[in-house]
């Protein structure tokens, strides 16, 4: 017999402990290798854990168990064979860009997954136990285990199971109301919600944080991206957003205020001549900030594209740690869940943050008349130890400017007539 040990690899740098979060394969299951055979939660990421080689698997740790970088957490007997007939596993799970989507047509039930051959004997779950990662998409969206047909082993219920069940829907009488009992139930948070909690609870006590605010009129991006996104798209690959728009203005506005651009080190002041923009991204473990780097260099397009990138593999779970560090500024988008105003937080190490909201069409006075116009509400949190007021309020007067008058990107920030007459 020839047994493989399998560690826990090391996700980066600063990371020197992770969670199981849901292990993909039972104890005894033949694997192949580079099958996905386990969802591990780092305090930046949830990483996939591949088999290394092929065989059968024995678990050295339960879900939820917190294990070291090195630490051994399965076997694999690679002098085993694969049982005749048995199909071949995906080296993946479904797909979760799916999850990301809104939910469409989609199967009732997820296929129940093909039985193991000749598994080893474990603890059995009850029926209608929803599994580490299941659990945690059942809290985010307030889902009880008797809306879910659980397809895992024993009628457990998976994380898929809980996807496919929000897919397909659920009959108004059964998410009407509570479940009438005075139960309670506590589950342990997971460690990148821990690191969260601690990163946001020292930014309060550790920053002076300012809010301020002002507000846009998106007609002009609007009326641009209605005439000219068929033809981006097409020449492109790529749909126009709004965030392109919002990036490259926040890159020339950082360009006129680099303090808003700046961090605090000790008693200095580290200036950044680049802008690396963190993008809130909503994604199945919560909200990660990704990182696209030098956006000031880049255009429309090519933030377009990298945004795009990142968003996917960070609702695919296959984010890395080295893609959400390093941001010099963040801008958050609350307005893709109906936020009209709110004070984001700032992003530690960084002095910043850029807050969008939803646009709502709202009366407003253009050349003394009234118009309808759609209107954002937009929020710049900063620490005033390294910021200013005026240095505060004028970046943001600036980025209303220029989304307001996108031909002003085109020009660093200027006013066209002004590059005209070499003012």
């Amino acid at each position: 017999m020839s047994v493989l040990e399998m560690k826990v690899p090391s996700p980066g740098e600063s990371i020197s402990e992770v969670e199981i979060a849901e292990w993909l394969v039972s104890d005894g299951d033949y694997v192949e290798k580079d099958q996905a055979i386990a969802e591990v939660d780092s305090d930046k990421a949830t990483l996939e854990l591949p088999a290394e080689e092929a065989g059968i698997i024995t678990l050295k740790a339960e879900e939820g168990d917190t294990v070291a970088v090195g630490q051994v957490v399965c076997l694999i007997d690679t002098s085993a064979e694969a049982p005749a007939g048995a199909p071949k596993k995906e080296a993946a799970p479904a797909p979760v860009q799916e999850e990301a989507k809104a939910p469409a047509a989609a199967p009732a039930k997820a296929e129940a997954a093909a039985p193991s051959p000749n598994p080893v004997k474990k603890e059995s779950y009850a029926t209608g136990t929803p599994s580490v990662a299941a659990a945690k998409k059942m809290a985010e969206n307030n889902i009880s285990a008797n809306q879910v047909n659980g397809t895992g082993k024993d009628g457990r219920i998976t994380k898929q199971d809980v996807v496919a069940a929000m897919a397909a829907g659920f009959p108004t009488e059964a998410t009407a109301g509570w479940g009438g009992t005075r139960d309670i139930e506590r589950k342990k948070m997971s460690m990148m919600r821990r690191k969260i909690a601690e990163r946001l609870v020292a930014v309060k006590n550790d920053t002076a944080m300012l809010t301020t605010f002002n507000e846009v009129d998106m007609k002009p991006i609007m009326d641009l991206r209605t005439k000219y996104k068929k033809q981006f798209a097409e020449f492109h690959e790529v749909n126009l957003g709004f965030m392109s728009f919002f990036t490259k203005a926040v890159t020339e506005a950082l360009n006129l205020f680099p303090a808003v651009n700046a961090q605090i080190d000790g008693k200095e002041m580290v200036m950044h001549n680049y802008a690396d923009i963190g993008i809130a991204v909503s994604s199945p473990k919560g909200l990660l900030v990704p990182v696209v780097r030098n956006a000031e260099q880049m255009s429309l397009a090519e933030i377009e594209k990298e945004i795009k990138r990142l968003a996917i593999k960070a609702r695919d779970g296959k984010i890395t740690p080295d893609e959400m560090t390093g941001g010099t500024f963040t801008i958050t988008n609350g307005g893709v869940f109906g936020s009209m105003m709110s004070t984001p937080i700032i992003n530690p190490p960084q002095s910043a943050i850029l807050g969008m909201h939803n646009i709502v069409e709202r009366p407003v006075a253009i050349d003394g008349k009234v118009e309808i116009r759609p209107m954002m509400y937009l929020a710049l949190s900063y620490d005033h130890r390294i910021i200013d007021g005026k240095e505060s309020v004028s970046f943001l007067v600036k980025v209303k400017e220029m989304l307001e008058n996108p031909e002003r990107m085109i020009f660093g920030a200027k006013d066209p007539y002004e590059v005209l007459l070499g003012l």
